[in-house]
């Protein structure tokens, strides 16, 4: 098997993706049927963010990661435009979203760009608080974001 050279075109991470620096920290998840925290961070290379979330959802405990990237399949020269996400968590549930962050408003589609579910929030102007909530046919829930540090 030989290495790909479209690696090294790959050197700098897409400015798409660089725009979701401003998520990298601790937050506080706050909402009338939602708390806890998450933690963004960079992989090495800054390809990918990684998130760690342990949450109390409807008074269920739900932990997990979540990988953030652009995905690059298996024999693909490029990656994709779209941000995708693949989340696991320890009730054993896999899930799927795409990525947006246009000037303040961050939403995040379900399964595919476009879906009927999704979050959509607003940065603050010092980007410390993000207001939104999660929305599907029939039902949704307000989830805020505080940032800790």
């Amino acid at each position: 098997m030989t290495i790909n050279n479209s690696v090294q075109e790959l050197s700098i991470p897409s400015p798409a993706m660089r725009n979701l620096d401003r998520l990298v920290g601790t937050w506080e998840i706050s909402g009338p049927s939602i708390n806890g925290q998450v933690e963004y961070e960079w992989m090495e290379g800054c390809y990918f963010l990684c998130q760690k979330f342990d949450l109390i959802h409807d008074g269920r405990v739900v932990k997990g990661i979540e990988i953030i990237g652009h995905s690059r399949e298996f024999g693909s020269e490029k990656p994709g435009n779209d941000i995708n996400s693949h989340v696991f968590d320890t009730v054993g549930n896999t899930l799927n979203y795409v990525y947006e962050l246009e000037d303040n408003v961050l939403t995040i589609w379900g399964g595919a760009k476009n879906s009927p579910a999704y979050y959509k929030g607003t940065f603050s102007t010092e980007g410390d608080t993000v207001r939104g909530e999660w929305v599907w046919p029939g039902g949704g829930y307000q989830s805020n974001m505080t940032k800790l540090k």
